[in-house]
């Protein structure tokens, strides 16, 4: 099994930024793309970024320009920079990696860390 740990949230005013960071621990051998997703009240789970192990990345469009993701292999951790908040980012933000197993993809979760942006 893979445990998702997230760090970094909190509340910040618009226009600010906040780092997230994200350890994977336990049985992560094999672990393959790494990313965020987030869920405001009300709407669905959407992707917010992810990264291959090679480093390719994807972005949703909402956050590009604004937001980077890394990755450390080495450490097993994955990191979102979020500059330029804006009160529509306000969201649980959930870490998520994915691995292939002999009975096909799993998917991990973390169990999320709150970003809040005031106006």
């Amino acid at each position: 099994q893979v445990q998702l740990v997230e760090s970094g949230g909190g509340l910040v005013q618009a226009g600010g930024s906040l780092r997230l960071s994200c350890a994977a621990s336990g049985d992560i051998f094999g672990i393959n793309t790494m990313g965020w997703y987030r869920q405001a009240p009300g709407k669905q789970r959407e992707l917010v970024a992810s990264i291959g192990r090679g480093g390719s990345t994807n972005y949703a469009d909402f956050v590009k320009g604004r937001f980077t993701i890394s990755r450390d292999n080495a450490k097993n951790t994955v990191s979102l920079q979020m500059n330029s908040l804006k009160p529509e980012d306000t969201a649980v933000y959930y870490c998520y990696t994915n691995r292939y197993r002999p009975t096909g993809w799993a998917d991990y979760w973390g169990q999320g860390t709150q970003v809040t942006v005031s106006s």
